[in-house]
């Protein structure tokens, strides 16, 4: 199995992160659904607006985990990115997982061309080369790291090129490229490491499906695009 790691490469406008906004120009909505062993227990939808040289990408997401008719795992939020052309310039969230309060208040700092970042796990300052943590963008193939989007906290992390595969998601085929998405550091706890597979539509640049492996078989499945 050929491996390729992938190497950061980023073009900066106005010495600000790109986010590769444009590629998603010709859609106002990307859907989809969290699967656990099989069984749809809730949705991940992207929607995107755009005024001008201003995109606004909302994320909503909900999913709920029972046993036997009880609720064992709960995660609700929000998020909203703000890009100036391709460049984020803010990013706020707010989780409730299983009842207890998550949050991230991201803005760019001009003066000296970093993030600052307001977060229930962390607070504190973080490069311009660092990338939210969502599953709309490709570029979270590219990045060094990764900002989480319910908490904030930062993970470097390595992206392995698996290879090419044609998959099937709700009766339609997609020609992808299939990666692989881990932590760097091999030293963090396991229910803290990025373990992902990522599947890619070569055609439209659109992540079509995720998945891992944490209590039980998970996967984010394309559901529609508008």
């Amino acid at each position: 199995m050929k491996k390729i790691t992938i190497i950061l490469s980023l073009i900066f406008f106005s010495t600000i992160s790109l986010a590769h906004v444009g590629h998603y120009k010709k859609f106002n909505k990307i859907e989809m659904e969290v699967l656990r062993n099989d069984e749809v227990i809730g949705y991940n939808n992207y929607s995107f607006k755009r005024e001008g040289e201003k995109t606004t990408v909302k994320n909503q997401y909900k999913f709920v985990v029972k046993l036997l008719s009880a609720t064992i795992f709960k995660l609700e939020g929000y998020g909203e990115e703000i890009y100036l052309e391709d460049n984020l310039i803010s990013f706020q969230s707010k989780t409730l997982q299983n009842k207890k309060e998550k949050f991230v208040n991201l803005k760019l700092n001009k003066k000296n061309k970093k993030f600052d970042i307001e977060g229930s796990s962390y607070s504190g300052e973080a490069s311009i080369k660092y990338i939210i943590g969502n599953w709309w963008s490709h570029k979270i193939l590219q990045a060094e790291s990764q900002i989480s989007p319910i908490s904030g906290s930062i993970k470097e992390q390595i992206v392995s090129f698996i290879g090419r595969e044609n998959i099937t998601i709700n009766g339609k085929q997609y020609e992808t490229d299939h990666f692989k998405l881990k932590s760097k550091d091999m030293t963090l706890p396991d229910d803290k490491k990025l373990n992902f597979d990522i599947w890619l539509d070569k055609k439209t640049s659109v992540i079509v499906k995720v998945t891992y492996e944490r209590m039980g078989n998970w996967e984010y499945r394309l559901k529609k695009i508008e």
